[in-house]
């Protein structure tokens, strides 16, 4: 299996559960494994038969940028289906960070997959 990554995308969104988070945005960091097959665009060196990083990450962007969930969870579940379903990836692992949101911790959040991981 190959994966395809996305490490530390910074996006600044309305996140949490407080009425002072509901009325400014925090910066929210997320790390992504996708699994894909890079036999195949490796073989023609042809770009538009990967699983294009810069798209994945420009479509989370403005999700998560627009969003306005309570709960890092949701957010994180939502992101995992965009990935899935619109970018066609069997498996995902997605690191949801807020930096900063406990004291002494340099950042929290969730860490969850999705799907099936290929062998």
């Amino acid at each position: 299996m190959d994966i395809v990554f996305i490490e530390d995308l910074r996006v600044d969104a309305v996140i949490g559960i407080y009425d002072w988070e509901r009325r400014v945005r925090q910066t929210l960091s997320l790390d992504v494994e996708m699994a894909f097959d890079n036999t195949v665009p490796a073989a023609d060196d042809d770009i538009v038969k990967t699983l294009n990083y810069k798209d994945v990450s420009k479509r989370l962007s403005a999700y998560v940028g627009e969003s306005s969930f309570g709960l890092v969870e949701t957010l994180a579940e939502r992101c995992a289906a965009i990935i899935r379903e619109e970018f066609g990836v069997s498996w995902v692992r997605l690191k949801l960070s807020k930096p900063g949101a406990v004291r002494g911790a340099h950042a929290v959040g969730v860490r969850i997959e999705r799907g099936e991981r290929p062998a």
